[in-house]
């Protein structure tokens, strides 16, 4: 692997800059993304979900614990396997009990959903130390609803919005994102593939919701003079 050119303070000083704005465009770039995220529209579900979890039976509503949030990571666990896929595992195991902390003072829940019956995944949990809910959709149409299991019997094969043409496994990953009103739960958004690359912090994750991260920068039309002159640009 090539090193890096040596060179001398000034001229690094000039690189870094002229990375620094390709930097700041993508950050913009990000910022107008996610505020579009928060304008899309959101479709109610009234699919009666049976899932089952540390409590026992549990509804969709129940996965929110109170909280105005729902964030689902789908971790890839068929019925038939002994365990959960590796990528899936290393990315349960980044999120801390601080990051759960953080999403719940933004009155947004985190918790995990798969397709294999619950004893398989309080087993698997336990042995890994989590502490994340985790749910079992096991006999209802909850993973096949979005996309992230497959059986030609059941339903079309889709993922990442488009048609599955060769799908060599029965699960894939993804997350999405509910909001609560009342008694009536909303689907706000959901990705997969690469799409949920860079999450694992809690604003990371904010970013996927209806409510990002509830801080008036951002959108324009919140923020607030400064009294000591305009408002650092922070992008």
């Amino acid at each position: 692997m090539a090193l890096p050119d040596i060179v001398d303070r000034a001229a690094w000083l000039a690189a870094r800059m002229a990375l620094l704005d390709q930097e700041k465009e993508i950050t913009r770039r990000i910022d107008a993304i996610n505020s579009e995220r928060r304008r899309l529209p959101m479709v109610r579900v009234d699919t009666p979900y049976a899932l089952r979890g540390p409590a026992g039976d549990a509804t969709l509503a129940d996965l929110f614990e109170g909280r105005r949030q729902l964030i689902v990571q789908h971790v890839m666990f068929a019925p038939t396997w002994d365990a959960a896929c590796p990528a899936c595992t290393a990315s349960v195991d980044e999120v801390s009990p601080a990051v759960l902390r953080h999403l719940a003072n933004r009155e947004t829940t985190f918790a995990l959903v798969s397709r294999a019956p619950y004893a398989k995944l309080a087993e698997y949990g336990r042995g890994r130390g989590w502490t994340i809910p985790w749910y079992s959709s096991h006999g209802t149409s909850f993973n096949f609803d979005f996309d992230v299991s497959f059986d030609p019997a059941v339903k079309e094969p889709v993922y990442n919005y488009r048609p599955l043409l060769m799908a060599d496994t029965p699960e894939l990953s993804g997350m999405s994102c509910f909001l609560r009103e009342g008694d009536a739960v909303f689907h706000t958004y959901s990705t997969y593939a690469r799409g949920t690359d860079h999450k694992g912090g809690a604003y990371g994750f904010l970013d996927l919701t209806a409510l990002g991260r509830q801080e008036a920068w951002e959108e324009p039309k919140d923020r607030v003079e400064n009294p000591h002159g305009a408002v650092p640009d922070f992008s």
